[in-house]
């Protein structure tokens, strides 16, 4: 007997073909494998140019939100703009509601969110206010609005480079350790049913011959 797979196997020919299914079925799970990995390659190819451009669509709204609340801080003072946003703040109930979803067959996380807006006019009265924090408020809805975009599409970006790793890693198992340990076994079993074969052939041939002798 011989070691296979951390457990003694017989070499007979029922666990020859039981062996060579499970090596069959390793190589074509190993081409199925290599397929589907070419499509996530194509699929991370085609989105992250998508991702890019989302990048750099959100870095421009945190940008001209920094332009926007420096300046206010300049004109009011950081005190007066803190105070206009605590204010800001009452008109604003939040929700936010985050689900799965499917695309390509990747779960990613889906967020349902509203800003739920209660009344039109501003918390705060337009005497001795910069003109900056009226321009500010709509740019920060914006950015609420382009983060949670953002958010989702990098989520689902990042699931399709955790998957190919993982798809990456299964490849890897099944060409460098599966497969070689299966063909190193099936051919073991196949050399020593063979030898197996020879000495039959030879004591049947020795027996025959003896059976001759005494018939002489």
């Amino acid at each position: 007997m011989f070691i296979l797979s951390f457990r003694e196997i017989k070499p007979t020919k029922t666990n020859l073909i039981s062996l060579e299914k499970k090596l069959g079925l390793a190589e074509k799970g190993a081409t199925f494998l290599e397929f589907k990995r070419e499509q996530l390659i194509s699929q991370i190819k085609l989105k992250n140019q998508d991702y890019q451009n989302k990048l750099k669509e959100f870095l421009k709204i945190i940008k001209k939100s920094l332009i926007y609340m420096n300046e206010a801080y300049k004109e009011m003072g950081k005190r007066d703009v803190v105070l206009i946003s605590n204010l800001s703040k009452i008109q604003y109930k939040p929700t936010i509601n985050v689900k799965f979803s499917k695309d390509i067959g990747i779960s990613y996380q889906k967020i349902d969110y509203d800003l739920n807006r209660i009344g039109r006019l501003p918390a705060y009265s337009f005497e001795n206010t910069s003109h900056f924090i009226d321009d500010l408020m709509p740019v920060l809805e914006k950015f609420f609005e382009l983060m949670i975009n953002f958010a989702e599409f990098e989520d689902l970006f990042f699931s399709l480079t955790f998957n190919l790793k993982k798809l990456n890693r299964r490849i890897t198992g099944l060409k460098n350790q599966v497969i070689p340990s299966l063909s190193e076994d099936v051919k073991k079993i196949k050399g020593i049913l063979e030898e197996m074969d020879r000495e039959n052939f030879v004591r049947l041939k020795k027996t025959k011959d003896l059976i001759e002798k005494k018939r002489k």
